[in-house]
């Protein structure tokens, strides 16, 4: 009987601990008990979520040129769209209309509540085309910033040769007049997400495995280059305290003075991108490769 009930003991202590190591750390910001959710899967390869005022999100799967619609209220995930440009990253315009950064022929689109492509609002820099733009973050008083990384696709029928001098990041004026880099000294950057109040813009560089911050001109240009962390990230978010959330290895959470205070495990190679949906912005929304999953969270996004 001792051994019968030490063997259910020690059952019950490796669930715990496996259901523990979803998350380290954290304490205050994953809420309590919390557990992964996979919501779908069988896609290709999950990118760019980006969430809309009602809390739901779109999520691209690049390999099979499609947006997704996960609805916060019925935990559903739909088809959005097809013929996307080979999205990759995503975000939404105060107006609700959504801006992917659509590398199949290196363009920035904007693309309807309807899921219609409504125009192309960068195809080139200078008269050359751009590298391959990866990710997006629509500035709440105005502009566009996005990356210009080279990861050569094999959709592509064009040269997979870098088109422009290197890997920047861009900012595209709102009315679309002005189309000017913000940064040309980074080696690969990815993932971008600035602040609310339009004064904070983090930028990963991927190749560097570093993330700085940079203050925001209210022109659009950047300055105070400052470094955040040691950690590069393929997308990244933020939440109401000012944690930045770091993807790649999981979400790896940084408060905001760059300093590593958790990390949420994902059951996967690779985590490409998160973002908090849901009405209250309490959902934690992660893509990595071929599902996507949720993880409810004490703090609020702030996106």
């Amino acid at each position: 009987m001792i051994k019968k009930f030490t063997s259910i003991l020690s059952f019950l202590a490796l669930v715990a601990t496996q259901v523990f190591s979803q998350v380290e750390g954290a304490k205050g910001i994953v809420a309590k008990n919390a557990e992964l959710v996979k919501v779908a899967d069988g896609f290709s390869f999950t990118e760019g979520p980006a969430v809309n005022r009602m809390g739901d999100i779109f999520f691209t799967d690049q390999p099979n040129d499609k947006i997704y619609k996960w609805a916060a209220g019925p935990n559903e995930v739909s088809l959005f769209m097809e013929n996307t440009g080979r999205a990759n990253g995503l975000y939404f315009k105060l107006d609700g209309t959504l801006i992917a950064a659509a590398d199949a022929d290196n363009e920035i689109w904007q693309i309807s509540r309807t899921g219609e492509k409504e125009k192309v609002l960068v195809k080139s820099f200078k008269g050359e085309p751009l590298n391959g733009p990866n990710d997006v973050w629509v500035k709440p008083s105005g502009g566009i910033y996005f990356t210009d990384p080279l990861y050569a696709r094999p959709y592509w029928e064009r040269s997979k040769e870098m088109l422009q001098d290197g890997q920047h990041v861009y900012f595209l004026s709102d009315d679309g007049a002005q189309l000017f880099r913000v940064d040309e000294t980074l080696e690969k950057p990815n993932g971008i997400v600035g602040t609310p109040d339009s004064k904070t813009l983090y930028v990963a560089d991927i190749g560097a495995g570093k993330t700085y911050k940079y203050d925001i001109r209210e022109d659009g240009y950047l300055l105070n280059k400052e470094l955040f962390c040691e950690m590069g990230s393929d997308g990244m978010t933020l939440d109401e305290r000012g944690n930045l959330y770091l993807t790649g290895d999981g979400v790896t959470i940084f408060n905001r003075k760059g300093e590593k205070v958790g990390k949420i495990n994902v059951p996967s190679d690779w985590t490409a991108n998160v973002v908090f949906g849901a009405l209250d912005r309490k959902t934690l929304f992660i893509t990595a490769k071929d599902a996507v999953y949720t993880i409810e969270m004490k703090v609020r996004g702030v996106w």
